[in-house]
């Protein structure tokens, strides 16, 4: 099979590049070739910026069998692959996310398929939020350009929505910012209060169902969520990787209005307690796919694993706060 592989150069992109490597399939990179990558000549390169132009260009006069899209972000993005590749192209992935249920009025929790249509929420007057609603708007576009493809032309696409993504070597590092944290012996900050059910995904068991569903005409047209199966609270979470680390999780609750007091921004202290963050209902996955995925124990020492293996050698993002954090945590509230 020969798959072009936009953007995801790294992490779940990787994951997919070596799984298809190792299935003996042909395996091309479409990006703007800024991060080097591991794969030698095992790979074939297209150097290029798939917003502009280029994606056409370097596309022209070829054809693959599948395509899996990591890089669409708005619209445009959509339209222009669908245009650039129509008639040339057996199955069409796109990978999307669950923010786009997030900027839905009255989002249900967990979201379902079914829950896409209808009315968005404004835009936000907050800059953080406002980006967050862009993207989450933006990959809405991308998948409604799709769909009307799909409904014109039967042009051949599937959607797959997944919330956080944890896995070995995250290179946003969010999850690495709590496994400092524990290692480091002091107190782990979240939110007061802040109990709402956390669902994620894990790298692997993502990159098994894209390579699941690669040409497989059942799933055109069509769109699904992708989730672990439990729902733990955010300090359930942490207890848990604690656990695989063989460290104590020393859990401090705070209001959110004293760690803003003290000039520390929430998600730097705890990234996953953003408001942004999705929680999806796989059923559909499992039913229609056989989507199975691994239990959160078995994933998260996996990640613990690597992480220890391949200790990185400077803090993630937002660590730099970490002395005040303890001060603040030190002080009787």
């Amino acid at each position: 099979m020969r798959v072009l592989i936009v953007g995801g150069n790294r992490f779940m992109g990787y994951g997919l590049t070596w799984r298809l490597l190792a299935a003996g399939h042909q395996v091309t990179h479409l990006n703007r070739g800024l991060t080097r990558d591991p794969f030698g000549e095992r790979i074939e390169r297209l150097t290029g910026d798939r917003t502009t132009s280029d994606f056409a260009r370097l596309v022209a006069g070829r054809s693959f069998d599948a395509v899996v899209d990591f890089a669409g972000f708005v619209g445009t993005d959509a339209a222009g692959a669908v245009d650039a590749l129509r008639g040339r192209i057996d199955h069409y992935v796109f990978i999307s996310t669950g923010q786009v249920y997030l900027v839905r009025e009255g989002c249900p929790w967990p979201a379902r398929e079914v829950d896409y249509a209808g009315p968005v929420m404004a835009e936000p007057g907050d800059a953080v939020d406002k980006a967050e609603w862009e993207y989450g708007i933006g990959k809405r576009a991308c998948e409604d350009r799709l769909a009307d493809a799909w409904a014109k032309d039967r042009f051949p696409f599937t959607a797959l929505r997944i919330p956080m993504v944890d896995g070995e070597r995250d290179n946003k590092r969010r999850l690495e910012a709590y496994l400092w944290r524990i290692l480091d012996g002091g107190p782990l900050i979240v939110p007061e209060g802040d109990l709402r059910p956390v669902r994620h995904v894990y790298a692997g068991a993502v990159v098994r169902a894209i390579v699941g569903i690669l040409c497989r005409p059942s799933t055109f047209g069509q769109a699904y969520n992708l989730s672990q199966d439990e729902m733990p609270t955010l300090p359930e979470l942490i207890a848990l990787f604690a656990e695989a680390l063989g460290a104590p999780a020393r859990i401090h609750p705070m209001p959110v209005a004293r760690l803003r007091e003290a000039g520390l921004r929430v998600t730097d202290v705890s990234p996953y307690s953003s408001v942004w963050m999705s929680c999806l209902d796989p059923a559909r996955a499992k039913t229609e796919l056989g989507f199975r995925h691994e239990p959160l124990a078995e994933y998260a020492a996996r990640i613990v694993a690597s992480f220890l293996a391949h200790p990185p050698p400077d803090p993630p993002p937002g660590y730099s706060g970490r002395d005040a954090e303890r001060r603040l945590a030190s002080r009787p509230a």
